[in-house]
């Protein structure tokens, strides 16, 4: 499931999934960066830059390369503003494609799995223009994001049915 919304020039998208594994699993695959290369679409070139991340904690700083659109490389680099073990973590770009970029993911156990849930605020740089392509370009290319993101996560732990909260 998937929203967007606008509240003036700062955008938000909302997406939730569930899936049948345990918080532990949960937290260990979505808390590792080195992930994210696996749930991130072959065309970006997703890269990390970082040596030696090892456990996720406040204050970390990460680096990538991706290339979003039209080929072109970008550098972008994240720090971890908030850990709370097995419950959520946050992510703020500090240099890259956003003006603003402030992704908080949550993680909840439920009959049968987890509940994982994404919401990302962010700003498009140049002004007017950017806020012109937000529509067409930028916000279309989040989608597909995610909803490859979503697929993938399906391929790696399975479905999860409605069914298991009987279980």
């Amino acid at each position: 499931m998937q929203k967007f919304s606008t509240k003036g020039i700062v955008y938000r998208l909302h997406n939730k999934q569930n899936i049948p594994i345990s918080l532990e699993e949960a937290w260990d695959f979505l808390s590792d960066p080195k992930n994210l290369k696996t749930i991130t679409p072959d065309y970006m070139c997703f890269d990390i830059l970082t040596e030696e991340l090892g456990e996720m904690y406040a204050g970390q700083i990460i680096q990538y390369i991706v290339t979003p659109i039209f080929n072109i490389k970008t550098h972008w680099v994240t720090e971890i503003t908030h850990v709370q073990h097995q419950h959520y973590f946050v992510d703020e770009q500090r240099f890259g494609p956003y003006s603003m970029w402030h992704h908080k993911h949550f993680i909840r156990e439920i009959p049968g799995g987890v509940e994982m849930e994404d919401i990302i605020d962010y700003k498009i740089p140049f002004g007017f223009l950017g806020r012109w392509l937000h529509p067409i370009l930028v916000k279309p290319k989040l989608k597909e994001i995610f909803e490859y993101r979503t697929k993938k996560l399906t391929e790696l732990f399975g479905s999860y049915e409605i069914n298991q909260a009987d279980s």
